[in-house]
């Protein structure tokens, strides 16, 4: 057993002489892989009795008219075909990470865009991009969105209400109109029509309690104000689900995006709220390097509804 020089290390490290070695084996002999190599024979020859010498052992053994690999020769082989594979394989992710094809990309959502256009926008990009790792979190309040964008725990937000900071980038998506959840036993549930503003005050609402959507919390009285009504509230609830229950009982009404319709809860009719629109904007961080995330921004922002 021999020991390894630093130049026998160094030709080990060369990618193109294992190349060399792994189509003499191939092709039998050295003219033929010279062909194949585009080299002549004689470069061919000198590169084998160089890389031999400086190895300590014969690599080929001469058989007929061809070559045969000698057992340091196929361990050599054996091995460099795995490298000269993986060197191959590395190549290819670094192009595929270049025009961002592959990688990882974690997207953050409101629930009102998951019921609305961007489940399928998602799905459509995980078949598109299926070497990329998508990883999904869905929140219900908008500043932990933004701020998880900017500390990097998220790539894309998709939310209504993005915080104003320089280092945010966004994009409307998505504009759908607010519309008010109402029992179906109630009054108002069967007038034709969008509801008007003034709805909010005939009927007790439903509202997130404001340390955990304080964004949404605030739109709600914001409206009864432009109205010039007096919310009374008649419950609170900390996801969709459980305001549409809470609506369903006869607690009250509740005001969300259109989307939220799409759950079709028993019990609950919505009516659109006259002349109230809300906008989902994708969100991201500004300056943002990644090639991955500006394909899956740029993608999903031309598969909005």
């Amino acid at each position: 057993m021999w020991r390894y020089t630093s130049h026998a290390l160094e030709a080990w490290m060369d990618l193109r002489m294992l190349g060399y070695v792994v189509a003499i084996a191939e092709e039998g002999s050295v003219s033929g892989a010279a062909r194949r190599l585009r080299l002549t024979q004689p470069t061919l020859s000198r590169q084998l009795r160089e890389l031999e010498r400086r190895l300590g052992t014969e690599l080929f053994a001469r058989e007929g008219r061809g070559l045969t690999p000698t057992a340091a020769g196929k361990a050599l082989v054996k091995r460099a075909s795995v490298v000269l594979a993986e060197a191959e394989a590395a190549l290819e992710d670094v192009r595929l990470a270049a025009q961002g094809l592959t990688g990882r990309v974690t997207v953050t959502f409101a629930g009102s865009g998951i019921n609305g256009p961007l489940g399928a926008a998602l799905g459509r990009l995980r078949r598109e991009l299926p070497r990329v790792d998508l990883r999904l979190e869905e929140s219900f309040n908008d500043a932990e969105m933004s701020d998880g964008v900017l500390d990097g725990r998220f790539d894309i937000a998709v939310q209504r209400l993005p915080s104003r900071d320089a280092r945010l980038a966004t994009r409307p998506w998505w504009n759908q109109p607010l519309t008010l959840f109402l029992p179906s036993a109630h009054p108002l549930a069967h007038a034709p029509g969008p509801a008007p503003l003034t709805a909010l005050g005939r009927i007790p609402l439903i509202v997130w309690p404001r340390e955990a959507s304080p964004h949404s919390h605030d739109e709600i009285l914001a409206l009864c104000d432009q109205a010039g009504v007096v919310p009374r509230i008649g419950a609170r609830g900390r996801s969709v689900q459980t305001v549409l229950a809470l609506v369903a009982a006869g607690f009250g009404g509740a005001v969300m995006p259109d989307s939220h319709r799409a759950l079709r809860r028993v019990g609950v009719t919505p009516r659109p709220l006259a002349g109230t629109n809300t906008t989902l904007y994708l969100v991201w961080r500004a300056g943002e390097t990644d090639p991955l995330v500006h394909r899956f921004r740029d993608t999903l922002a031309g598969l909005a509804g």
